[in-house]
């Protein structure tokens, strides 16, 4: 059973290692395409954020928020499959704060072909986000094993 799920934890896991990957490669001088596609969206929801909460939110390079998602997913990524509950925290963090900003459904009418595309991915998201939560769960309620030498009782006389 170790041996499936750690496959299982792998093939999880290369998901976000494999975009970390891809947007390394990429990145370039300007943040890379990710970047360029991120920036409208992200500042359309720090517009949002200000408005709702009433105050401004400070200005972030674009290319730092993509080099701070590459990092949580390529270090999240290869601390989960050693089946680390950091590992998979730090993927929690990624996905709570990427998916509301880059799979924004709710800035378009519902009979939209882009307003499906978007929510279908924010939902893949959001039952990745779910399987994080499940995967701590597990980890957290299997008891411990203790070391299997027993202790020396004591002689009664």
């Amino acid at each position: 059973m170790g041996f499936v799920s750690f496959v299982g934890r792998v093939l999880f896991a290369s998901i976000f290692l494999l975009s970390a990957y891809q947007e390394f490669s990429e990145f370039g001088s300007d943040g890379g395409p990710a970047a360029k596609s991120l920036k409208p969206k992200f500042n359309l929801f720090v517009k949002q954020v200000s408005a709702n909460i009433g105050m401004g939110v400070p200005h972030i390079d674009i290319k730092t928020v993509i080099a701070s998602t590459m990092f949580l997913k390529a270090f999240g990524g290869l601390l989960f499959i050693i089946s680390s509950s950091f590992g998979a925290f730090l993927l929690l963090v990624y996905l709570a704060f990427i998916t509301p900003v880059v799979y924004d459904f709710y800035n378009y009418e519902m009979e939209s072909q882009q307003f499906v595309q978007l929510f279908t991915q924010f939902l893949q998201n959001l039952a990745f986000f779910g399987a994080l939560l499940f995967f701590l769960g597990m980890k957290n309620s299997i008891p411990r094993r203790h070391s299997k030498r027993r202790a020396a009782k004591a002689k009664t006389t």
